[in-house]
């Protein structure tokens, strides 16, 4: 059984728990750069995607908002399943 189909048994819910099968194949696929992909603090969001500009003597300029620069996983580990898996954790 396909991994779409076992999720199938969660209905409305199965979209927020996993990643569709096509969508997780468009992730691992999408190009990324774990040295410039960033998570930053956001005051009402709790934390947004951000793209490392430039580094300059400490500091770090990212094309977003906020103040706090955290790293950020790739695509492929959107709502995986064991968390040890992934690089980063926050």
């Amino acid at each position: 059984a396909s991994a779409d189909a076992e999720m199938a048994a969660f209905g409305e819910a199965a979209p927020y728990l996993r990643k569709s099968e096509k969508e997780r194949i468009e992730a691992q696929n999408k190009p990324f750069d774990a040295k410039t992909s960033v998570f930053v603090v956001h005051p009402k969001e709790s934390f947004v995607k951000g793209t490392i500009q430039s580094k300059e003597s400490g500091k770090v300029t990212v094309k977003t908002e906020g103040d706090q620069v955290f790293a950020m996983n790739p695509p492929k580990y959107d709502k995986i399943e064991d968390m040890a898996m992934m690089t980063h954790l926050h």
